[in-house]
């Protein structure tokens, strides 16, 4: 008995050995089983029955110091330590405006926030109560994140950072170089905890923590600046041809939120179909589609035919219809390899239940 429930509890301590033959590179991901019936059919006939607990019991430890002496745990503290800094010092005399400094405000504070609460919960146990694949959720978040400061950090001095002192003292451009700095360096504690908890070749990790659940978010993320160049350019809807592109990065992107939001929800496996599948075959018409778009849109937007081949010189920085184009094509291709990779290591992953273990 001592044997199976050590056994039962790989999950939660260690990487455990699977009974299936493993193959070197591969990833195993657990399909969301609770349960192995027949080892809990078996348990309960030699023991009495437990107290039914919505938080694991740790023999009285109640807080979690992994959550702190870790490096995951010291990561965060970095994230928490500069993300509060940032604040403080756009609050106090750096200072915001327009929708790109509305932006930077948004990622630093929303990042911030989450963090805080993740640290939190952590430290506390009380993740536990959570109705969420609390791994997944972690490992997306930290991934998002990094997107977000990095896109904060070179937007904010791109357009607020003054190059010459509007005053003898130079106050403000001080506190603007020291956010930009402090935003920068912020980008490597949430990639250190990216690649902390990443999965490694043989271990059973949640589908997020795999370089094709990393890429998901990436690939929304990519999806959010093409839908930010094209809110400049409503030219799109003079084409069909551009409208048709409009339309397969809206399908995309949706699908895969849904694909991140079951993932972490931890319901994948309450689905009536092989969700496995889906997320494959999905990712091969998702190579197809942006596969066209890549072909469709430089054309009816840079071709003397439909579009403009040089950008105009009278067109103003940040407002430039043309340059919402060109940021457009240049996504789009990067997603296209995004979603090529995704589908190349798809196949290097194998969904596994418990029972498996």
């Amino acid at each position: 008995m001592e044997e199976q429930a050590k056994e039962n509890q790989g999950f939660r301590g260690h990487t455990p050995q699977l009974r299936t033959n493993r193959r070197k590179g591969e990833v195993y991901i657990d399909r969301g089983d609770r349960k192995d019936t027949k080892t809990e059919n078996r348990t309960s006939r030699t023991e009495p029955r437990k107290k039914k607990h919505t938080m694991d019991s740790h023999g009285g430890h109640y807080l979690n110091k992994e959550a702190v002496l870790s490096p995951l745990g010291a990561a965060r503290m970095c994230q928490m330590l500069f993300g509060c800094t940032i604040l403080a010092l756009v609050s106090h005399s750096a200072g915001y405006s327009a929708t790109y400094g509305t932006f930077c405000m948004f990622v630093w504070g929303f990042c911030f926030a989450v963090t805080l609460v993740v640290f939190t919960l952590d430290i506390t146990r009380l993740h536990a109560c959570m109705p969420i694949s609390w791994d997944n959720f972690t490992v997306a978040f930290a991934m998002l994140a990094t997107l977000m400061y990095i896109t904060a950090s070179v937007v904010y001095p791109v357009y607020f950072l003054q190059t010459e002192c509007p005053d003898e003292s130079c106050e403000i451009q001080i506190y603007q170089i020291a956010v930009t700095v402090c935003s920068s360096v912020c980008c490597f504690p949430y990639g250190v905890e990216v690649f902390l908890t990443r999965a490694k070749p043989g271990a059973v990790v949640g589908y997020m923590a795999t370089v094709s659940g990393l890429l998901k978010v990436i690939q929304g993320f990519v999806a959010c600046i093409i839908f930010g160049a094209l809110a400049n350019d409503m030219e799109y809807n003079n084409y069909i041809a551009t409208q048709y592109c409009v339309v397969v990065y809206s399908l995309c992107f949706s699908l895969t939120v849904i694909v991140v939001i079951v993932t972490v929800s931890g319901r994948s496996s309450a689905l009536r179909f092989p969700f496995d599948r889906f997320v494959v075959v999905y990712t091969f018409f998702a190579v197809i589609l942006y596969l066209s778009t890549t072909l469709i849109w430089p054309i009816f937007s840079f071709d003397r035919k439909y579009g403009i081949t040089d950008r105009p010189e009278d067109c103003p920085r940040g407002e430039c219809p043309w340059d919402s184009k060109l940021v457009v094509a240049v996504f789009t291709c990067v997603n296209l390899i995004l979603y090529f990779v995704d589908l190349i290591y798809s196949q290097r992953i194998r969904f596994v239940s418990r029972s498996a273990v």
